[in-house]
C-alpha cells in the first residue's frame, strides 16, 4: 500500500514537473524568457549554478542538465578547497557532478528581465543522486517517511537584518558601524516597520510572483530586525521556497542599494535571527498524524507524543546540522528569544520545542535553528530525530511548565553552547553516523571541523582591543 502510494505521489510530481517544462519551452520559443537559471544548493545554503540562454536550455540542458566541479559539494564559506571531504579532493582530480533540473520547481524571477529559474538535484554521470548533496539528504529522510506511511510539511519563519546601505558600503568599512534601518524595537510595531514598508511590500509581492507564496512580514525584536513567513507546505517545496527566499531578498535588496542579513547573530549587542521550523506528519488520507481529539495531553497522538521524544533524545547529537557555524552558537542566550534547553512546551516560547496549533494545525515548532541554517539538512536533522522516535516508540518526558531558561536545576539537556561542543556530540555519535549514512556523516564533520579551524586561526578585533597595550 505504501509503495503505491509512493507511486502515486512520484506520478504526481511528475506530471508537475511536464507541465511546467512544457510551459517554459514555450516562453522560451516566444522571447518571453531569455535567460535560465540552474541551481542547486551547497553546503551553506547558498544558490549556485549557471545562467543560461533559453535556447541553449532547448538544445542541451532538458535532455543533459548542466556539469559543475564537484568541488562545489565541498568548500568553506571561502570557496576554499580543505582536505578531509571523503568523495572529494585534489588526489581524485575535482572531476564533474550533474545538476539535473526537477522542472517541477522552475519559476520565473520578477526581479530578473525575461528570467525563469530552476532547481536541480545533483548526480553522477549515470544519474544516480550524490549522498551528499543537502536536497539528497532531505529526500532520502522523507522516503523514510514516506515508507512509514507519511508525508511531511513544514514551514520556516525567517528573521533578518535590514540595513540602510548596500553590501559593498558594508563591506568597505569591514562591516562596523553599520547604518541599521532603524532607530528602535520593532517587534509588531506598524509605525517604525512603516518606514522601510516600500522594500517589504516589493519582497512580498515579488517573492510571491516568483512563486514562493508568502504570508506576510512584520517587525521582530531588534532594531531593524524583521520576519518574513512563507505558507506551509511539503517539505522538499518548503525547503527549496525557503533558500529561494533568502536568495530573492538579497537580489532585490542589492537592486535596491540595501542589504539584508541571515546571520545567526550579527553583533553581541543584537537580538540574534532564527528560522523556526513547524512541521507536522500526515497520513495517507492526508489527515495531520499529531492531532488526536481524544488524547489527554494536548490533544496530541500518540505518533507525536513518539516524534517529539526523538528530538528531545537526539537534537543535541545532531545540531551541527541546524547549527552549521561558529557564530550560530553566539545566538543562544539566556532571555534571547533563542532558547538553550532541550525542553518542550505548549506555546511556550522558553522552551526549544514549542507544541503549537490546534486539529489539523497541530504542529511542533523547532526554535533552535538560525536564520543561518540550511533548511534541507535543518528539516532531515529534525526527521532523523523523530522518526527514530516513531520507531522506536520513546516516551515522552513530562511537559516544562514556566520558564525554560532555568531548565538545568531539573538537569535537562542543553543545547552545545559553541561549534566545538556540537562536533564533539556529533563525532562521538553512532546514531548520527548509522541514520545518515557514512560518507554524509563524515563530510558534514569535516566541514563543521574546517569551519572551526578557520575560526581558531583569525585574530579577531575584540582580541586587539583586549590584548593590544594591555598584556
Amino acid at each position: 500500500m505504501i509503495n503505491r502510494e509512493g507511486d502515486a505521489a512520484m506520478r504526481t510530481q511528475n506530471s508537475r514537473s511536464t507541465t511546467a517544462l512544457d510551459h517554459l519551452v514555450e516562453q522560451i520559443r516566444a522571447g518571453a524568457i531569455e535567460t535560465v537559471i540552474v541551481a542547486f544548493c551547497d553546503m551553506q545554503g547558498r544558490l549556485v549554478g549557471k545562467r543560461l540562454t533559453g535556447q541553449y536550455t532547448l538544445d542541451h540542458v532538458i535532455e543533459d542538465g548542466i556539469h559543475f566541479c564537484v568541488y562545489l559539494l565541498g568548500t568553506d564559506m571561502e570557496l576554499n578547497t580543505p582536505p578531509g571531504f571523503p568523495d572529494m579532493g585534489w588526489g581524485q582530480g575535482y572531476g564533474d557532478w550533474t545538476a539535473r533540473p526537477d522542472w517541477s520547481t522552475v519559476r520565473t524571477l520578477p526581479w530578473h528581465e525575461k528570467t525563469a529559474l530552476v532547481l536541480s538535484d545533483v548526480t553522477d554521470h549515470a544519474g544516480n543522486l550524490i549522498a551528499v548533496a543537502p536536497r539528497t539528504v532531505l529526500r532520502r529522510q522523507l522516503e523514510r517517511a514516506a515508507n512509514l506511511g507519511f508525508t511531511v510539511k513544514i514551514a520556516s519563519e525567517l528573521e533578518f537584518y535590514l540595513l540602510d546601505e548596500s553590501y559593498d558600503a558594508a563591506h568597505a568599512k569591514n562591516y562596523q558601524s553599520l547604518a541599521l534601518a532603524g532607530t528602535y524595537y520593532e517587534d509588531y510595531q506598524l509605525l517604525q516597520a512603516s518606514r522601510n514598508e516600500p522594500f517589504y511590500a516589493k519582497l512580498r509581492k515579488q517573492l510571491s510572483l516568483a512563486g514562493i507564496p508568502i504570508e506576510g512580514t512584520k517587525g521582530e525584536a531588534g532594531v531593524a530586525q524583521h520576519e518574513i513567513n512563507a505558507y506551509y507546505t511539503d517539505a522538499l517545496e518548503a525547503a527549496d521556497r525557503h533558500v529561494l527566499l533568502k536568495h530573492g531578498a538579497k537580489e532585490i535588496a542589492i537592486q535596491n542599494g540595501r542589504a539584508v542579513s541571515f546571520m545567526a547573530k550579527p553583533d553581541h549587542s543584537w537580538t540574534g535571527s532564527s528560522s523556526h521550523i513547524h512541521l507536522s506528519l500526515w497520513d495517507q488520507k492526508d489527515v495531520n498524524a499529531f492531532f488526536d481529539s481524544s488524547s489527554d495531553l494536548h490533544q496530541m497522538s500518540d505518533m507525536m507524543r513518539h516524534f517529539l521524544a526523538g528530538l528531545i533524545v537526539h537534537i543535541r547529537e545532531l545540531s551541527l546540522l541546524f547549527a552549521p557555524y561558529v557564530n550560530s552558537y553566539k545566538r543562544f542566550m539566556t532571555a534571547s528569544w533563542a532558547p538553550t534547553h532541550i525542553v518542550w512546551g505548549v506555546d511556550n516560547r522558553t522552551c526549544g520545542l514549542r507544541v503549537v496549533g490546534h486539529s489539523n494545525g497541530k504542529r511542533i515548532e523547532n526554535r533552535f535553528p538560525g536564520a543561518d541554517t540550511n533548511p534541507y539538512l535543518a528539516t532531515a536533522a529534525m526527521l532523523v530525530a523523530g522518526l527514530d522516535g516513531i520507531e522506536n516508540r520513546i516516551a515522552l518526558p513530562p511537559e516544562w511548565v514556566g520558564n525554560g531558561y532555568v531548565a538545568q536545576d531539573v538537569h535537562a539537556e542543553s543545547l552545545p553552547t559553541s561549534l566545538y561542543e556540537a562536533i564533539r556530540a556529533f563525532e562521538t555519535s553512532e546514531f548520527a553516523k548509522n541514520a545518515l549514512g557514512e560518507n554524509v556523516y563524515q563530510h558534514y564533520l569535516n566541514a563543521a571541523r574546517v569551519e572551526q579551524r578557520a575560526y581558531d586561526q583569525v585574530v579577531t578585533n575584540w582580541e586587539k582591543r583586549r590584548y593590544f597595550e594591555r598584556v
